[in-house]
């Protein structure tokens, strides 16, 4: 079976995919339909966190399979219901509402604080700020909010009631915030945008603002959360109490699974008919959360950011390097040479790495093994320096 050609035959072409046919893998380790060996430093955009088919997820998830795979949310399932007291109780969040990733996440934080504006103010306070360069997905409201005009194409018209600030520009910001403002949108780490992470006297700039204005912040964390950046949320790094915090990616360690957290002031603006979606949730999904969730301990954010730190270490200063970027395992590499082409002579020589714009992104397992990441980081100077 040539897997390529059934590919190119038979699905939409909307990715430009790099000539690898993953057959299976363990670990940080995937091999193809070759059986050629990779150590892959981007675990599927950080949605693996622990890898490939990690034992005690496979058997969490194989568990619920023999139990019930899906009944909707017209009833009540236990994963779900467990996973959203775990998700409270580690964030001090009050509710969850489950989708089935970072855009629908980002889809209801967008509506739940449209509709705790609506309820509390009126008609017109409407418009949500986001950050120049900001990516929040791919629906058209989740576009809409994107702030990158070169997504801002070919689909028009997009949604009204976005605006979009400077990142780290905090008077620029603030002198939006009129009367027709009900919300502010942040990425901690711009992940897409360059694995660039704002500072932190500017998060809490505009965290003090939204408190003193009644606006509500909202924290995508759906490629920061999860242990990613060395904290379960980044936002605990900053020290911040978003409204609403959003997240997928890893959540479910390779299952399709987002969800939005609502804080006290918007833990009951959603009511039976404003929202809702059919896989949601979904007891398999939730299964393998709970396995995810179970581990992302203290112990492990310090070997994440462990990871990290030696990651920079072995990057800064070395041939062919112009900056490192980004918290915990979520890591920007500017270069001199061209990031697609970096990327595409790692993946020959056994190293599957990602870009974000003109940078070369690293986001590898958690839990990858030292000996395995030290080798991998070796051959990506190698490749760089070339």
């Amino acid at each position: 079976m040539n897997t390529k050609k059934l590919d190119e035959n038979y699905i939409a072409a909307t990715y430009s995919r790099a000539p690898l046919v993953a057959v299976s893998g363990k670990g940080a380790l995937v091999l193809d339909a070759d059986g050629k060996e990779y150590i892959d430093l981007g675990s599927g955009i950080g949605v693996n966190c622990f890898g490939v088919c990690d034992d005690e997820w496979v058997q969490a998830v194989e568990a619920q399979l023999h139990r019930i795979q899906h009944l909707s949310n017209l009833y009540y399932t236990e994963p779900q219901a467990l996973l959203a007291q775990k998700l409270c109780e580690r964030t001090g969040m009050k509710k969850v509402f489950f989708g089935n990733s970072g855009a629908e996440a980002n889809e209801c934080a967008i509506k739940c604080a449209r509709k705790y504006s609506f309820d509390k103010y009126g008609d017109g306070r409407s418009t949500i700020i986001t950050l120049q360069n900001s990516f929040h997905g791919r629906t058209m409201a989740t576009l809409s909010a994107t702030g990158q005009d070169a997504m801002h194409v070919n689909f028009a018209p997009f949604l009204e009631g976005f605006t979009y600030a400077p990142a780290q520009d905090f008077p620029a910001l603030e002198a939006l915030c009129g009367g027709k403002v009900c919300a502010v949108m942040l990425e901690l780490v711009q992940g897409e945008g360059g694995v660039i992470a704002l500072d932190k006297a500017y998060v809490e700039k505009v965290a003090s603002l939204c408190a003193q204005r009644d606006l509500l912040l909202i924290i995508d964390e759906v490629q920061t959360g999860n242990g990613r950046t060395g904290a379960l949320y980044a936002y605990m790094q900053y020290g911040i109490s978003p409204d609403i915090v959003t997240t997928a990616k890893g959540l479910a360690g390779g299952l399709p699974l987002g969800c939005a957290l609502l804080g006290e002031k918007v833990e009951n603006t959603l009511s039976a008919g404003t929202h809702g979606s059919t896989f949601g949730g979904n007891p398999i999904c939730a299964a393998g959360a709970l396995s995810i969730l179970s581990r992302l301990d203290d112990a492990l954010m310090s070997e994440v950011m462990a990871k990290g730190e030696y990651i920079k270490s072995e990057l800064e200063g070395s041939k062919g390097v112009k900056s490192v970027t980004g918290l915990g395992l979520m890591v920007g590499i500017e270069t001199e040479k061209d990031a697609k082409t970096i990327a595409r002579e790692c993946l020959e020589q056994g190293v599957i790495v990602l870009t974000a714009k003109s940078k070369v992104r690293l986001l590898p397992p958690l839990n990858i093994k030292k000996e395995e990441l030290a080798k991998a980081i070796q051959i990506l100077k190698g490749v760089i320096a070339q």
